[in-house]
């Protein structure tokens, strides 16, 4: 368990990843008929508008929030609300050094009443700079500090590498995370399985935070989310995310050292330099999660002891562009061990949430996240032209830094 004061420290550097996927929820598996849904500017309870109706006419291409392709028909009680940035926004580097910038947006859907979400769809208005999505909820009682974030910088949202800078007490950080799906490259509309949904109270607001990557330009972007949502007298089991983070100490290889980034020390100065003390560290924060001393491997992990019977229902990975492979377990070491994400080979370009038969933990039970990661990637990847030279990698928020985060999506008693 976190000790308090490096909990709410790392809740701060963490949800960048991310990540990372394409939501976390158990998957429906109905077919798709229903015809594309174009993003608008505010809340619907149906299938929104054109997009040329969400920002003022004139704007770059780049900055219309790409329509949805061939959403899931929605199912009996729900409906879609679909919510955009109010005004295009060109991303650049906060601090003046990197080439990453993360970007939080405060959406209303109009929740008149509590609800359930059921599903999530993402719509990258500019998917070459958008680099990952993540939705937060905002609960009414932390409306207030949301909205002063926002009105503290100019323009349109607020800088947030890591979370969101609010929200998440130390406690439930981790094992309760207020997100409520996230959008990365191969990422698709989520549905939740029929059955299950996460329980939003009156009045809670929406908080999208966009990474974006410099280094595919800085054209202008308005991008757009859908939610599927369901009344809350439906008979639905509510959906909780628990994050299954590990630390990163991913070395130069012996015969590309020469670069002074390739010192550890170093390499974490220019971490926090790009995104700021807190998300920079990180990496070091972790180690009180995991225990254990920085040590230079390609191979990562963390095992987790659960503290409250919890029913995984979905599992899913997030690493960056040198990530191999990534392995979630059950209970490893142990006669009832059991593998319940193994992607040999790691696609940045395909990451996704997979259901799995209903895997129940009791207290004192074990999870663990292992990644393997190799610098080799950096000769051949397009997204590495001119960053070639080695560098020692730790934890995160860039593109071309590194992450090692399991997501799973659980039910409780």
């Amino acid at each position: 368990m976190t000790r308090p004061h490096a909990g709410r420290r790392l809740t701060v550097a963490l949800a960048a990843a991310t990540l990372l996927l394409s939501g976390c929820g158990p998957v429906d598996d109905e077919e798709s008929a229903a015809p594309a849904a174009p993003a608008a500017s505010g809340p619907a309870a149906d299938e929104a508008g054109d997009p040329d109706e969400s920002h003022e006419a004139g704007h770059e291409l780049a900055a219309t929030p790409a329509p949805t392709a061939n959403p899931k028909p929605l199912r009996r009680g729900e409906k879609r609300v679909t919510l955009a940035m109010p005004a295009p926004y060109t991303a650049s580097a906060p601090t003046g050094v990197g080439t990453d910038d993360y970007r939080c947006f405060l959406l209303d859907p109009g929740l008149e009443k509590d609800a359930f979400l059921t599903g999530t769809n993402v719509l990258p208005g500019n998917p070459a700079v958008v680099h990952h999505v993540i939705m937060f909820q905002v609960p009414p009682d932390n409306l207030d500090t949301a909205q002063q974030m926002d009105d503290a910088e100019e323009g349109e949202g607020w800088t947030c590498f890591g979370n969101t800078g609010f929200g998440d007490s130390p406690v439930n950080a981790l094992d309760d995370a207020q997100w409520l799906g996230a959008w990365a490259p191969g990422g698709t509309e989520q549905v939740i399985r029929s059955g299950f949904g996460t329980r939003l109270e009156k009045g809670t607001q929406v908080v999208m935070q966009v990474h974006y990557n410099l280094l595919a330009g800085t054209e202008p972007d308005i991008s757009a989310m859908q939610l599927r949502l369901a009344p809350a007298t439906a008979d639905l089991t509510e959906l909780h995310t628990m994050l299954m983070p590990a630390p990163v100490e991913l070395p130069c290889r012996s015969s590309n050292d020469g670069s002074p980034l390739c010192d550890r020390a170093t390499a974490v100065a220019d971490v926090k330099e790009r995104f700021g003390a807190g998300p920079g560290s990180t990496n070091d924060i972790l180690y009180f999660l995991c225990g254990g001393k920085p040590k230079a491997s390609e191979t990562t992990s963390c095992l987790r002891t659960i503290g409250e019977p919890t029913t995984i229902r979905a599992a899913a990975g997030h690493m960056h562009l040198l990530g191999t492979s990534i392995k979630i377990e059950v209970n490893p070491g142990t006669p009832s061990a059991r593998t319940i994400l193994d992607l040999p080979v790691w696609n940045f370009d395909d990451q996704g949430a997979s259901p799995v038969d209903p895997i129940q933990l009791q207290p004192s039970e074990t999870v663990k996240v292992t990644c393997r990661y190799s610098q080799e990637l950096r000769d051949r990847l397009p997204a590495f032209e001119g960053y070639r030279d080695d560098r020692y990698v730790i934890w995160g928020e860039g593109t071309t830094d590194e992450m090692c985060l399991g997501i799973l999506s659980v039910t409780r008693p």
